[in-house]
């Protein structure tokens, strides 16, 4: 795994991922692009989002419109790193399926993540599950 990012102006970057054609602009101020903390908040998501699809199947659950918002806050002091993290999974699915969702909620953010695994070294991740009929 390679990426490049090349400085264009300002906190403003764009980097490229070894063998994909699409960039992705950061930018320290938001404004023209995510800054890169958050893109470590979405990486999270997406990797556990993931796994939690690929589970779901496996497990011949049905569901759709899932959704998933990560929440921390940053200490004060330099190097500012993320306090506690909150990973919510909103999924649609028949409520006889939460126990199965929770399995593979839990199964990612502890086994199968490895974004998750990467942040938990400096920051407990907790979760909340939100079923939407």
């Amino acid at each position: 795994m390679k990426t490049s990012t090349k400085w264009k102006h300002d906190e403003v970057f764009e980097s490229r991922q070894e063998g994909n054609p699409h960039s992705i602009t950061l930018d320290g101020n938001r404004k023209e692009g995510p800054g890169p903390k958050s893109l470590l908040l979405s990486g999270l998501a997406g990797c556990s989002g993931i796994d939690v699809v690929d589970i779901l199947k496996k497990m011949r659950v049905a569901f759709s419109d899932l959704s998933i918002d990560v929440e921390t806050e940053q200490t004060k002091e330099h190097p500012k790193v993320f306090k506690d993290i909150l990973v919510i999974y909103t999924i649609k699915t028949d409520p006889a399926n939460k126990e199965k969702v929770k399995k593979a909620i839990e199964l990612s953010l502890e086994k199968y993540c490895g974004v998750s695994a990467m942040l938990k070294k400096n920051s407990a991740i907790h979760y909340k599950l939100q079923l939407i009929k």
